[in-house]
């Protein structure tokens, strides 16, 4: 699918139409595209104009310039860009919330190969100097080898014609936004080779709407209009100039809602996608639809495949052959008639632009986008197209603190010149002239006729200095920049929470300045999306320099191959999907990465949050590197700690063993102990019973004695 819609037919007075358009539009904001260009040059040091410095001249003063403005804001521009915005998108689907993330990752790359951060200083810099800051996002066709790119660039406010009709900030409600400026015909033809002959043939134009001011200076600063068309610049046939338009407008197309109830699929068509998509083929096999035209023949092959196996089976068996199966062709418009694909057609709103050089017309497009792909970042609102900048609101500050200073340097020029009154007759006036300023010297005076008075000049009031320093006190509090934010430490509160107390409060200014500027930013991510869901259909790789200088890659519309279905399915498919965009508040703005590491540390120290979303908050370390070193450590740790715990069971079971062993060898000793004791005690007791038979023979013995021996006696 094209990127965008081409209309190769001319429409009718659409050169016409478009050159009354930019005459009217150049005609209405002639006055405040004059004070716009002054308030440029005025920031820049074109403060006085001619008639003032030949006046000034005249007094003996010189036209000095003690700009307060330029200082405030490059401090503003400082401020508003010391971070990258950051971008989140949010699915109006939880399906789609992958998808949100890769676009999260496409807005970034989109910032980077865009110099994003300088787009966006020079646009903050009109935004304070010109009222109206404007950013084009498109698409490149040339970059990436010729596959494309969503980008976006700064545009000079002054080649940017709105509607004066129009009343909201962004222009939504303006029937046509142009941009047109002047080129030469090679730069015309290198932006748009294809149309070489019509730009070759188109009419010249020498005229020039850039405004011109009365401002001077003696610094050689040179503006746009200082190098506007002059006929003199004219260098052969095709150095001549021509004016480009770029027109946008906003029309109604048609485009069909189409619900996919076979696969349950839901898709928007623009009339020449439906025509493609109602006469796509599809298939129902045995009154079954299938639609997806891959698994279609798929099954179909898997069908005819199993009636050959069939089929010679069956003639092997001498049985009647199987059954073939009803596939019937058809077209999706069949579908949609049996009411099987559901199809809404609704009216939208469109951008269309129509690009023409000179009186030729070169090509019309019709932009995926309802949101003017101009995006306006406007200053004071004046519920018109035409904005006030702050540098308007302090001019007369910055003047008088001009005048004044001009006023003291002559003041002290003249004073360091001692006058004197010299009474006629009184001294010799060239001798007089010649010696009065030498050291020491003796003058001969005529007394009678009165003595030389020098007269003393008159002192500058007090009052003069002082409002002097009350204008740039003015300068300061009109733009939100006060001394402290500008770097001046002398500015400065004795404590250091005064310090922060005062910077905080000094900034709300430049957060309601903010508030402008993210609320353009949205709106350039809302017309991107778009923009990148028609260009990045085929498979790519994006790679995103983190700050560590690591490098992050994304994957979109990647294909993948399912072995098992042999189904084709794209991973981070970003054509599908709605979604919503913030920035998140005061990403731009600059921090205290100390006092925000501090507090992340806190939060981790807590439990809160993790290592990887402190390393976040920080450009210093190698986040990807500080991870896998400290997950490395971790997991050796790990390892140590659980071959510790090991370490300690074992000594347990060791200790528990010896003390098991032990027990054992003591039940041992002590059964070997009562074994023993059993031997010695069977021993006593055998022992005992041999002695009782002993003491018993004994005993028989001695009674036997005893009676031979009473025999015997009785015998005698």
């Amino acid at each position: 699918m094209a990127y965008e819609e081409r209309e190769d037919s001319i429409p009718e007075d659409i050169v016409d139409t478009t050159h009354t358009l930019w005459k009217s539009y150049s005609s209405k904001r002639e006055l405040w595209a004059q004070n716009a260009q002054e308030d440029a040059e005025f920031r820049l040091g074109r403060q006085w104009t001619a008639e003032q410095q030949r006046v000034l001249l005249e007094r003996g003063q010189a036209p000095l310039v003690v700009n307060r403005i330029h200082p405030a804001v490059e401090a503003a521009k400082a401020l508003l860009t010391s971070g990258k915005p950051q971008f989140r998108v949010s699915p109006r689907e939880d399906s789609d919330n992958k998808v949100a993330q890769i676009f999260n990752s496409l807005l970034e790359y989109m910032w980077y190969i865009s110099d994003g951060t300088q787009a966006l200083r020079n646009v903050i810099d009109d935004y304070y100097t010109m009222g109206l800051g404007a950013m084009m996002i498109y698409i490149d066709p040339l970059k990436d080898f010729g596959r494309g790119e969503v980008c976006f660039h700064d545009v000079d406010p002054l080649d940017v014609y709105i509607d004066p009709n129009a009343r909201q900030r962004q222009g939504d409600d303006a029937e046509n936004i142009i941009v047109s400026r002047m080129f030469t015909k090679e730069q015309a033809m290198k932006m748009y080779p294809q149309y070489e002959s019509a730009i070759k043939n188109a009419e010249s134009d020498l005229h020039t709407d850039r405004p011109t001011t009365q401002r001077v200076d003696d610094k050689g600063i040179i503006f746009p209009e200082d190098t506007a068309t002059k006929t003199d610049m004219n260098f052969g046939e095709n150095s001549e100039y021509i004016r480009g338009y770029e027109r946008y407008y906003k029309v109604w197309v048609k485009r069909f809602h189409v619900k996919n109830n076979i696969d349950g699929v839901e898709e928007v068509f623009s009339e020449e996608e439906f025509t493609e998509y109602i006469a796509r083929p599809a298939v129902k096999i045995n009154g079954q639809p299938i639609t997806d035209a891959e698994k279609a023949q798929g099954m179909i092959t898997q069908i005819e495949q199993q009636i050959e196996q069939a089929t010679q089976q069956a003639e092997m068996e001498d049985m009647d052959p199987p059954e073939m199966p009803k596939i019937e062709e058809l077209l999706y418009s069949d579908l949609i008639e049996e009411g099987l694909i559901e199809t809404v057609s609704v009216p939208v709103q469109r951008v269309k632009m129509c690009v023409i050089m000179g009186d030729k017309y070169l090509y019309s497009r019709i932009l995926p986008t309802e949101h003017y792909p101009i995006v306006l970042f406007m200053n004071i609102h004046t519920r018109t197209p035409y904005p006030v900048s702050d540098v308007r609101m302090v001019k007369d500050m910055q003047e008088y603190i001009n005048k004044t200073r001009s006023l003291i340097i002559a003041h002290a020029t003249t004073s360091t010149n001692t006058k004197i009154l010299i009474p006629s007759g009184s001294v010799d006036m060239q001798d007089f002239e010649q010696r009065w300023a030498q050291p020491g010297v003796a003058i001969e005076v005529d007394m009678d006729s009165g003595a030389p008075q020098p007269v003393q000049p008159t002192p500058l009031p007090n009052t003069l200095y002082q409002n002097e320093q009350v204008a740039k006190t003015d300068i300061d509090h009109a733009l939100g920049l006060y001394e402290l934010m500008q770097g001046n430490a002398e500015a400065a509160p004795q404590t250091y929470k005064a310090t922060v107390s005062l910077d905080e409060f000094g900034q709300r200014k430049i957060k309601s300045k903010l508030q402008d500027i993210e609320s353009s930013l949205v709106r350039m991510a809302k017309v991107a999306i778009p923009l990148m869901q028609q260009l990045y259909q085929a498979e790519k790789i994006i790679r995103i320099t983190n700050p560590n200088n690591s490098l992050t890659e994304v994957a979109i519309n990647k294909k993948i191959y399912d072995d098992k279905t042999g189904e084709i399915s794209v991973m981070n498919d970003i054509s599908r999907g709605s979604f919503d965009v913030v920035v998140v508040t005061g990403s731009t703005l600059p921090t205290n990465r100390y006092a925000q590491l501090e507090m992340y540390m806190d939060a981790y120290k807590n439990g809160i949050i993790d290592k990887q979303e402190v390393l976040k908050k920080t450009e210093v370390f190698d986040m990807e590197g500080v991870l896998e070193r400290t997950g490395s450590v971790e997991q050796l740790t790990s390892q140590l700690n659980q071959a510790q715990e090991t370490i300690k069971k074992l000594q347990g079971d060791m200790q528990t063993r010896e003390r098991e062993v032990y027990h054992a060898k003591q039940r041992a000793e002590l059964e070997k102990f009562k074994s023993g004791l059993d031997k010695t005690s069977t021993q006593s007791k055998m022992s005992g019973k041999l002695f009782e038979k002993r003491l018993d023979d004994a005993l028989g013995q001695v009674k036997s004695e005893v009676r031979r021996t009473n025999v015997a006696q009785e015998k005698k």
